[in-house]
């Protein structure tokens, strides 16, 4: 069995070397690439996990993150940020880039291996789950569509569309607006949206829904105002004239 790949990227050299040695003691294989242009003239696509410095000269971690994002090839492929930048603010935008962890310099080995372990483990677990759904799709029957106005999700084709036009959302965007548009007006807390969108076994924090939400409201137009906040309370989608 081929071991799970990894590439680091990040202008000091030390800190590749340390993360190398010690993921490999872990039995992951381990590549470096000491800049995001070196890193974009390798084959990206054998890799489970990108571990990304954000501050590098000339092409920045973020940069290279949305590069990433927007190749079929590599956009559902974990990217852990590693950076000295701790404020809120990077922390948000690296999430909101579709990072799936990101931890400050200077890290513990410790910390980093437990991150990383984790989020490996939530991608094997959710593409075993698109897997099952994939092979219990080829025996199953069409499932209806859900409509709101303009919004339509398309329960079959994993999709949704806004008056007519495909709009981009990510697997949990899309899950939040579909269990919004089947349970309307009513607040849901953040626990009861955690049970209805994430497995069992996946941490979730606060954070994370905060910013799904903000991203979907973004995305979906003018239905973003359908989304309300109840504050202490939690979201949830009301119907408007």
């Amino acid at each position: 069995m081929m071991s799970t790949r990894l590439l680091v990227i990040d202008d000091e050299e030390s800190i590749c070397e340390i993360l190398k040695y010690n993921l490999e003691k872990e039995g992951y294989q381990v590549d470096m690439a000491f800049s995001a242009e070196e890193a974009l003239e390798m084959d990206l696509i054998p890799y489970d996990l990108f571990i990304v410095d954000i501050m590098m000269e000339r092409l920045s971690g973020f940069d290279f993150a949305k590069r990433l994002r927007n190749s079929s090839a590599t956009e559902e492929t974990p990217i852990i940020f590693c950076s000295a930048l701790n404020g809120e603010d990077d922390t948000v935008m690296g999430l909101n880039i579709g990072a799936d962890d990101y931890i400050t310099k200077p890290f513990k080995i410790s910390e980093m291996i437990a991150r990383v372990n984790a989020v490996l483990r939530r991608t094997q677990i959710a593409r075993r789950a698109r897997e099952a759904a994939a092979a219990a799709a080829d025996n199953s029957v069409l499932e209806p569509q859900i409509v709101y106005q303009g919004l339509r999700i398309d329960p079959n084709d994993k999709a949704c569309s806004l008056d007519g036009e495909k709009i981009a959302l990510t697997k949990t965007e899309l899950e939040i607006l579909a269990f919004f548009l089947t349970h309307r007006n009513r607040i849901y807390s953040r626990e009861e949206i955690i049970r209805h969108v994430w497995a069992d076994d996946v941490v979730v924090t606060n954070r994370t829904i905060d910013t799904n939400i903000t991203r979907l409201r973004k995305k979906i137009g003018r239905y973003g105002n359908n989304i309300e906040t109840r504050l202490g309370f939690g979201y949830g989608f009301k119907e408007k004239d």
